[in-house]
């Protein structure tokens, strides 16, 4: 399967195939897990000339897909790029990058320039929006899209940033059952984890620079946290760094949807597992997307249920915290 397109997918909907094919190997850049980095310097020269030239499409509405990793959001961006209009954005870390130099926590394409997990709009310079105005608008025009929707969880911290850039941006809050979200994370960074120079790279960064970068920003002066902090810095185990980052994200994104419910939506994964058609329609009305009927057909095929994760113990330091946050999550519903 390339740019998360299976051959059912392929046979509905080429030109969605086609475009998103396009967009995983000319816009979104490879990671530090992943093959062929030397794709990265092709991208990144074409975003340098894209980004000084004017013509491009004005972007409207564009949809955020915002949460934790692992929390299906994968498979709702699938989705949603399956709709005529819309051109997907798969963690385009390296558009972001590129628009703002602190966006990259990882260390995905620099070792030099601090990350920040946290930009806010007075992060928003002209420059900046121009910059991100014309990447999106080169992207939209030379894929032929109508929408975009840019799946990139992390950008839950960012939201104030966005909404400096897009004033009319959509953001989708996307929520998964608490084990099942950190039993993934622990899986995905156990399976993906790569050794580069004597250095580990996996899903806490290069060389655990998104977890310190986390740490130093989301958990210090956090009042969650008090009083932790050092044992917690000091975590190895991925199951209880999973379940910190998740506590750090559910707080942000419940923070941020009672501050905008009018552009923030709420869902549920195990929902949309549950009743696809519904879900989709109800994600299509908010982002003022056509309805369609294809889409809702296909949604069939590829959801099903997740296989359940047996729980664990955490460190005692952030148990507590972990329950109290799945307590606050489940009144959301």
């Amino acid at each position: 399967m390339i740019a998360q397109v299976d051959l059912e997918y392929l046979k509905r909907r080429p030109i969605s195939a086609l475009r998103r094919i396009v967009t995983r190997l000319c816009f979104e850049g490879r990671p530090l897990t992943t093959s062929h980095r030397w794709l990265n310097s092709i991208v990144f020269a074409h975003f340098a000339i894209e980004k000084h030239l004017s013509f491009w499409k004005s972007i409207k509405q564009p949809v955020f897909i915002v949460g934790s990793g692992r929390s299906g959001s994968t498979i709702l961006a699938t989705l949603l790029s399956f709709h005529p209009h819309v051109g997907l954005l798969n963690e385009p870390k390296a558009i972001w990058h590129t628009i703002h130099n602190y966006e990259d926590v990882n260390g995905n394409y620099t070792t030099t320039i601090p990350g920040r997990y946290r930009l806010y709009a007075s992060d928003a310079s002209q420059t900046v929006k121009q910059t991100a105005r014309r990447l999106f608008g080169a992207y939209a025009t030379l894929t032929g899209s109508k929408r975009i929707v840019d799946k990139n969880p992390e950008m839950i911290f960012c939201i104030p940033f966005v909404q400096a850039i897009f004033p009319d941006a959509k953001f989708i809050f996307l929520v998964r059952n608490d084990w099942d979200t950190i039993h993934s994370i622990e899986s995905w960074s156990l399976r993906e984890a790569v050794h580069v120079n004597g250095q580990i790279h996996d899903w806490w960064g290069r060389n655990r620079r998104k977890w310190l970068i986390m740490v130093n920003e989301l958990v210090n002066n956090n009042p969650l946290f008090v009083g932790k902090e050092a044992k917690i810095r000091d975590f190895i185990r991925p199951i209880d760094m999973a379940a910190v980052e998740w506590i750090v994200t559910m707080q942000a994104g419940i923070e941020r949807y009672k501050q905008h419910p009018n552009n923030i939506y709420l869902l549920h994964f195990e929902d949309l597992i549950k009743n696809p058609n519904h879900s989709l329609a109800q994600i299509l009305a908010f982002c003022n997307l056509p309805q369609d009927k294809e889409l809702i057909q296909y949604a069939q095929t590829p959801l099903s249920p997740p296989s359940p994760y047996k729980l664990v113990e955490l460190d005692n330091v952030i148990a507590d915290l972990f329950r109290d946050q799945v307590e606050t999550v489940a009144m959301l519903k």
